[in-house]
């Protein structure tokens, strides 16, 4: 998988949770969604390495992880989305509730419409969502 490959997976995944979504199927918008920020992190993660070099052992351990804050991490945008936020307080607002996902959300059942439209929206708001964000560094 290479990180064009991430960048088709994120724009799928965020299209199949709004057809979800606009059927009332909440608890899978919400996982799509998730998912769709994990795949964008690891196209981010990806720029990393150069073609015909060897990945480093560390990132490429780190990169198979579900969880987002450590994604960002990897993906050495941690210190420029600080200061982003910083400067942004909804962007900080937005990753605040984007990084509680978890992949272990694909087994509840029980997240509300509200939850997941909130949800959505701080994934895909134009000015201070964070696929947007995500999508200007991939």
């Amino acid at each position: 998988m290479n990180r064009d490959d991430l960048k088709r997976l994120t724009r799928l995944r965020v299209s199949e949770a709004k057809s979800l979504l606009d059927n009332n199927q909440f608890p899978g918008a919400y996982y799509l969604l998730g998912y769709s920020v994990e795949c964008a992190l690891k196209a981010c993660i990806t720029k990393q390495i150069r073609r015909y070099d060897f990945p480093d052992r560390r990132l490429t351990s780190d990169s198979y992880s579900h969880n987002l804050e450590n994604l960002l991490k990897t993906s050495g945008l941690d210190q420029e989305f600080r200061n982003a936020s910083r400067m942004n307080p909804v962007l900080d607002l937005n990753w605040s509730i984007v990084k509680d996902w978890s992949v272990d959300s694909r087994y509840e059942w029980s997240i509300s419409e509200q939850q997941v439209r909130d949800f959505y929206n701080t994934v895909i708001a134009r000015r201070d969502g964070i696929l947007p964000w995500l999508r200007t560094r991939w």
